[in-house]
């Protein structure tokens, strides 16, 4: 008999009641460390007093008046997005698939304004993940995505990952309009993009027209020690998708652009009821008024400089579990040579929550304000469930 929750996620036996900071409280009272921050979603950590204020004031003044009207809330939240970032406007949406959703639909409504509609195929890379909508299955492309689920969307190419040959002698067919890609893929494995890579690219799309699609739903927000990992390289997108930590927990996306790229998108090209609607900017704002400060990635750099040299030293303590570290800034990943089920297991028996991901990989995402004496207690929670897997 089918459960009342569509059962399409495989759920680990544990049902948290509460939270604070980088903790969570189970339903039986046991607390357990969260290293995964709901997926790179809490980077403020559970309850965090700012977040919970900005939201609980504006749920009683106004919840909801949908896009038909301004909201103040969402008309600063775009101002400091725009201060902040390479982009000249934001669309607000819920969640990253749909800020996917618009990505596509703008790349493709872009050139078809210009007089070149042939100009639709998007490239995308493997190993990518864009969410679980229609155009999210179809640019991520994987079997694991999309079985069962066509017709898929057209106008997806599909290149392998950190082949520049292969990217090369596609960029040169007329018909693309775009190219999608994650700075640091998150659900393929943690793997980042090289810089000198993103550059390429770039300079690639200047010379062909090509729109630069970035993908940082998972990567940004301060994940990686900037505002959003692009920066790293010293280049800037013409879209780029946006979620998960924008709202601290929030049911929160945007879509950020240059005026150039959006130039399309005219008054009913697209719309959303919930999109920015005021209680998910009022904490959206709340989150940038903290993330998007020098000194506070400052800390994070600091903190992930501190939990990678736990991390490198797990791998050297136990080489028959761990393969090596990945990542950036506070998007850290761990190659094991046990399967990543087991480890994940390992560490729910030491009340951690850690993320698995492809490649045999289990994430390591905390919150981004995570103090130095939980990743301390981390790295030895970690180390504890790797010895036990070395004596199983």
């Amino acid at each position: 008999m089918i459960s009342a929750v569509l059962p399409t996620y495989n759920r680990a036996p544990l049902s948290f009641v509460s939270g604070e900071g980088s903790w969570l409280v189970e339903a039986d009272g046991r607390r357990f460390l969260d290293l995964g921050a709901g997926i790179a979603v809490n980077v403020l950590g559970h309850a965090n007093p700012a977040l919970t204020r900005a939201l609980t004031e504006q749920a009683g003044a106004l919840w909801h008046t949908s896009n038909l009207y301004h909201i103040p809330q969402q008309e600063a939240l775009a101002e400091k997005l725009v201060e902040a970032t390479f982009a000249d406007t934001c669309f607000f949406t819920n969640s990253g698939t749909e800020a996917c959703e618009l990505a596509v639909k703008m790349a493709r409504r872009y050139w078809s304004d210009r007089g070149q509609p042939e100009r639709h195929v998007i490239l995308a890379f493997t190993g990518s993940f864009h969410g679980r909508s229609s155009a999210g299955i179809a640019a991520a492309g994987s079997e694991k995505m999309t079985k069962g689920f066509g017709p898929l969307l057209p106008g997806f190419r599909h290149l392998p990952f950190g082949d520049h040959d292969a990217l090369h002698e596609a960029m040169k067919a007329p018909d693309v309009a775009a190219v999608i890609l994650e700075p640091v893929q998150g659900e393929g494995g943690i793997v980042p993009v090289p810089d000198q890579c993103l550059k390429g690219l770039r300079d690639l799309c200047d010379e062909t027209g090509a729109l630069m699609i970035l993908d940082e739903v998972q990567c940004g927000m301060g994940r990686t020690g900037r505002l959003f990992a692009h920066e790293w390289a010293g280049i800037a997108p013409d879209i780029m998708m946006v979620a998960k930590g924008i709202g601290g927990g929030f049911p929160l996306g945007a879509l950020l652009a240059t005026e150039d790229a959006a130039s399309c998108m005219t008054a009913g090209s697209h719309g959303s009821t919930y999109g920015g609607n005021p209680l998910a900017c009022a904490v959206g704002n709340a989150v940038m008024d903290i993330v998007a400060n020098d000194d506070f990635l400052g800390e994070v750099r600091r903190k992930a400089g501190l939990f990678r040299q736990g991390l490198e030293g797990l791998v050297a303590s136990h080489p028959d579990v761990f393969e090596a570290v990945r990542g950036a800034g506070l998007m850290l990943g761990l190659k094991c040579r046990v399967p990543n089920t087991d480890l994940l297991d390992a560490a729910y028996a030491e009340r951690t929550c850690i993320v698995p991901a492809a490649d045999n990989v289990v994430r390591i995402l905390p919150a981004l304000n995570i103090p130095d004496e939980d990743i301390r207690e981390a790295v030895a929670r970690l180390d504890r469930a790797a010895t036990a897997l070395e004596r199983a």
